[in-house]
């Protein structure tokens, strides 16, 4: 039987943006795979000048049509979507019209607009127009807080742990500050690493919250610590070659 083998798909995709309107093409733009069709298309709004609310998505690699991004609350990660494809934006652009003078609209003016972001977001009921998505957010985040507030309370300064972060290495070491950062929602622990892994030593904004070296500290929300039996590791230069 041959191993499985696990391919790891990046957080962000770098595409190319082009548009019906004329031959410009915007190259290497960058953006999370996490984001929804509706937020990618107000993303594209100040780069092609067409509407969320009315322009249509194309996916192209090469000049081969691979799908239509046609799904408003899918992610954008959802699609075969790779790096070095372009994404076309097929529009009436009218913020690209010629000859048009400049003006701005009132709130109730732009509410009464169809073809706003606003109204494209009412008419599918998406982002904070859906009360049910709102409403889960809200039970997430509430949750959250609560399992925060336990891990929190429940942790010795002085516990050993482990630390998952994205888009940074595991790391071990020394809980040192537990509680709230001026400045900053919810709470965190600040850690000290065995390792000068770390962005500070023990201070934010000026204010010193525990001690310890140039980048062995870190401060880092509670969902991304371990606390447990994590004893430092021992190196010594057997281990290099």
């Amino acid at each position: 039987m041959s191993p499985m083998i696990s391919v790891e798909v990046p957080d962000t995709v770098t595409i190319n943006i082009s548009n019906s309107q004329n031959d410009t093409i915007s190259f290497e733009r960058k953006y999370s795979r996490s984001l929804k069709i509706y937020e990618f298309k107000a993303k594209l709004e100040p780069i092609t000048g067409g509407s969320a609310g009315t322009m249509r998505l194309e996916l192209y690699s090469g000049e081969r049509l691979v799908c239509r991004l046609d799904g408003d609350s899918q992610p954008l990660g959802s699609y075969p979507i790779e790096d070095g494809m372009r994404v076309h934006v097929v529009d009436q652009f009218p913020c690209l019209q010629e000859n048009v003078p400049k003006f701005e609209l009132s709130l109730e003016e732009y509410d009464k607009k169809e073809d706003s972001l606003r109204s494209f977001l009412k008419k599918n009921k998406l982002g904070k127009y859906n009360a049910e998505e709102m409403a889960k957010q809200e039970e997430e985040r509430k949750r959250q807080e609560e399992e925060d507030r336990q891990k929190v309370d429940g942790t010795a300064i002085g516990a050993r742990c482990r630390v998952t972060a994205k888009n940074n290495p595991v790391r071990l070491g020394t809980v040192l500050y537990k509680g709230p950062l001026d400045g900053k929602p919810g709470l965190f622990f600040g850690v000290k690493f065995d390792e000068p892994l770390g962005v500070n030593d023990g201070t934010m904004n000026g204010k010193r919250y525990f001690d310890c070296g140039p980048k062995y500290g870190s401060f880092v929300a509670p969902k991304a610590v371990e606390v447990g039996d994590f004893p430092p590791e021992e190196f010594s230069l057997d281990d290099e070659l």
